[in-house]
């Protein structure tokens, strides 16, 4: 809270200083200003906000200077000062150099105050070397903490002698008041000149050499309506002459300030008395320039000459060994970037980490970068400037990246030609999860992965699928399941490239520990039979992926699963010649671990289920008891029994006297036995008659006892029940052997079978499932054989007859 607190009060002190200096200012129409960063300009009058522009969101700088800053002076003063500085920013805005200070909205002026709109903006080299008049207070972080490089000043004095060129060639202009306060740094650390204040136009510009008006320093004039005393050269102050010269000399003078923490080596306090003394001193005395860097004191010390001949112009200058430095001429190359061919650039930027490691970091971030990030709207560029990139954020914090570079990096994830591009990015995909945020990982490297996978490009495919893994905790379950796996398996199964068929299923295995089980089940499972390969690496690659969801605690897999889906598919590939024993070895086990894995849990289930019907049959038992017809059923099934039945034989007196005594049951008892099994008994009794009766007519044709007769049709009865089928030849023959009374008795009986409602269940049965009627019917008519009653001497009398 106390964050949110002080935040809050700093902008809200921030738009009351606002509300009081802006309001009325045409500049706010256009422009939102949000803090206040910095200050420049003569006596630092102007304070410097950060901002941007509405229309566009265009970061911005604006200036303003607060008229009630100047109220402690008379009005001929204020009125004074206020027309030159408006006069130097008119002049600002008719300039454009790269090393000039670029306006974007001309001045505009209020009751209240001055104000325009410029490039964005640091701060003020006078702000950097200690003068912190109208800067924000406190500090922030960044100005507390910036410090020149070598780099920035060498550069920064190169950028400061093209300036001054253009200004004498080209524009054919003397600044007249080149020092701290007028030398600005913007947000990519590049010094610009600014303060037009005091600039003086050739007279002649057409003129090889212009000449310019002569200019005096007035005294009853304030001091910041006039140039500063402490960086105005010699001639220009005695003998009122404007060269070329007097630039030349302020330069030397800005070096010295910049190593002797802003102060000049003659220091006049804006006293004209006390200028005209140090002249004099300077006339006799060098002054002391052993606080300058080694390789700069005697560009300096020229510099401060007191005759103007023997200071060196600009371009000696800027020829000097001290610029003869890599950083500078890296730095130089990336700002004429856009006059070289491509080859040229890329030739550069191949040798450009190389570079960077000799440079400080905020040099890299804030310097280089930027020229980077011009050069990507080239596509052909990308790839040799995007790993210089990578290289910068190497060595950034999460804000830096965040604010500076993640900005830039969006659109170039959207590039997908040249496949160099996103190969780099897959790359540096470790970086990117340790510095972006999590919803800019999911909104915008996320897909950047999905639209790689479908790219033609074995490197790019293989390196994704190597790096998905390291995200998979990133995708929620429907980008997983509707966009990520699909992807990952159309590749697998339409790719020609057995490597990345392969990479395929190692991607895979490694993200099953990431989906839930149903989406193993329902995608992954059936997925596996369709690879169109039967390669020994593959084979491998599957097996993996088996394993794994075998041995995952949550990837329950059921036997029905094992013995429909992944069985059928294993066992054919363990005959594979090709295989390894080694590879061989290891699809056996895991076929066999499955096998033992159906045979454990099927085995539970089938001792389950017998438990629970013995459990039930027992409970029926007892209510009952009786045994259960399951059980009865389950007897006479027994094999043994099956088999010798049908193969009794009668042999010796036993038999015989046990037959002759079974006909002595009661008449009227079977009466009544044969109105309940009539159609069994009758069907199996007229098919054994028949076949007896047939034989004795072949082979006795002469009268039998009635008494042996009676004891071979029982006998035949009882062997031949099970062998004989009913044929229509048998029937004829019944009739020609005198038997049409009883055949017709038996087609009745059929007929009487066929129809009896007594077992309706055989009565709808189908021709097809006669196989079936027949098997029931050989163990109803072992039932039935056993409940056949025996015949008494009247009874047989009366079937002969």
């Amino acid at each position: 809270m106390d964050v949110l607190n002080k935040f809050r009060s700093t902008v809200t002190s921030t738009m009351s200083q606002l509300s009081t200096v802006l309001p009325g200012n045409p500049v706010t129409r256009e422009y939102e200003a949000t803090k206040h960063i910095a200050s420049a300009g003569v006596g630092l009058l102007w304070k410097i906000y950060s901002g941007y522009k509405k229309s566009t969101q265009q970061s911005a700088s604006i200036f303003v200077l607060e008229k009630r800053q100047l109220d402690k002076w008379s009005k001929t003063e204020r009125e004074h000062i206020i027309e030159v500085v408006k006069k130097g920013v008119a002049q600002l805005a008719r300039l454009k150099h790269p090393q000039i200070l670029t306006v974007q909205h001309t001045l505009e002026e209020s009751r209240e105050s001055l104000a325009f709109a410029t490039e964005p903006v640091f701060c003020s080299l006078a702000n950097v070397l200690g003068k912190l008049e109208n800067t924000p207070q406190p500090l922030s972080k960044s100005l507390q903490d910036y410090n020149l490089f070598d780099i920035d000043i060498k550069y920064g004095l190169m950028q400061l002698g093209q300036g001054l060129a253009f200004l004498h060639n080209d524009a054919k202009l003397l600044h007249h008041n080149l020092c701290p306060e007028n030398v600005v740094i913007n947000e990519q650390g590049a010094w610009k000149i600014f303060g037009f204040d005091f600039c003086s136009q050739s007279i002649n510009p057409v003129d090889p050499n212009p000449t310019w008006p002569s200019w005096e320093y007035k005294v009853d004039v304030h001091p910041w309506a006039q140039p500063t005393l402490d960086y105005l050269s010699p001639e220009s102050g005695c003998d009122h002459i404007q060269i070329k010269a007097n630039d030349m000399y302020s330069l030397g003078v800005l070096i010295f300030a910049i190593y002797n923490k802003g102060n000049a080596p003659l220091q006049s306090n804006h006293e004209w008395s006390t200028y005209k003394r140090n002249l004099q001193e300077m006339k006799y005395n060098t002054p002391k320039i052993s606080i300058v860097d080694a390789a700069l004191r005697d560009p300096v010390k020229l510099l401060l000459s007191f005759r103007p001949e023997d200071r060196p112009d600009e371009h000696e200058f800027l020829k000097i060994e001290y610029f003869n430095d890599v950083g500078v001429k890296t730095l130089n190359y990336l700002d004429s970037l856009f006059q070289w061919d491509n080859l040229q650039k890329s030739q550069f930027y191949k040798g450009l980490p190389q570079i960077m490691e000799k440079l400080p970091h905020r040099i890299c971030l804030k310097r280089i970068l930027p020229c980077l990030v011009k050069d990507c709207v080239n596509p052909v560029m990308i790839p040799f400037v995007l790993p210089n990139i990578f290289y910068v954020c190497e060595n950034c914090t999460k804000d830096e990246f965040v604010h500076h570079i993640l900005p830039c990096l969006k659109p170039i994830m959207k590039v997908h030609e040249p496949v160099q591009v996103p190969f780099i990015f897959l790359q540096k995909m470790e970086l990117l999860l340790k510095l972006a945020p999590l919803e800019d990982l999911k909104s915008d490297i996320l897909p950047m992965l999905y639209k790689t996978l479908e790219l033609d490009s074995k490197p790019v495919q293989e390196t994704c699928l190597s790096v998905i893994p390291s995200l998979a905790t990133l995708v929620e379950g429907p980008s997983m399941k509707n966009a990520l796996l699909p992807r990952i398996k159309r590749l697998c199964l339409s790719t020609s490239d057995l490597s990345v068929r392969v990479k395929c299923l190692v991607c895979i295995g490694k993200l099953i520990e990431y989906l839930d089980r149903w989406l193993v089940l329902d995608d992954i499972i059936p997925f596996l039979p369709q690879i169109p390969s039967k390669d020994p690496a593959v084979i491998m690659g599957i097996l993996g992926v088996y394993r794994i969801i075998l041995s995952h605690k949550k990837m329950y897999i059921t036997k029905e699963t094992m013995a429909l889906s992944i069985l059928p598919f294993l066992i054919p590939m363990c005959i594979e010649n090709t295989l390894t024993l080694n590879q061989f070895n290891v699809l056996i086990s895991i076929v066999k671990e499955m096998i033992s894995s159906v045979e454990t849990e099927h085995r539970a289930k089938l001792q389950q289920l017998n438990e629970q019907h013995r459990s039930i049959s027992n409970s029926l038992t007892l209510e009952n008891g009786t045994t259960t017809k399951s059980n009865g059923l389950t007897n006479e099934f027994q094999f043994e029994s099956f088999v010798e039945k049908p193969s009794m034989q009668i042999s010796g007196s036993n038999e015989i006297t046990q037959i002759t005594n079974s006909l002595s049951f009661n008449y009227e008892k079977s009466k009544a036995k044969q109105s309940q099994d009539l159609p069994f008994r009758s069907f199996q009794q007229d098919f054994t008659l028949i076949p007896s009766v047939e034989k004795s007519n072949k082979n006795n044709p002469v009268p039998k006892d009635l008494t042996s007769s009676l004891i071979d049709s029982n006998i035949n009865q009882i062997s031949w029940s099970n062998q004989i089928k009913p044929t229509s030849s048998s029937l004829s023959q019944s009739k020609s052997m005198g038997f049409e009374n009883k055949s017709m008795n038996l087609q009745s009986r059929l007929s009487g079978f066929e129809n009896n409602s007594v077992n309706p269940q055989m009565k709808s049965m189908s021709l097809h499932n006669s196989a079936k009627n027949w098997n029931d019917l050989w163990f109803k008519q072992e039932e039935t054989q056993s409940q056949v009653k025996q015949l008494s001497l009247s009874d047989i009398n009366d079937l002969l007859n």
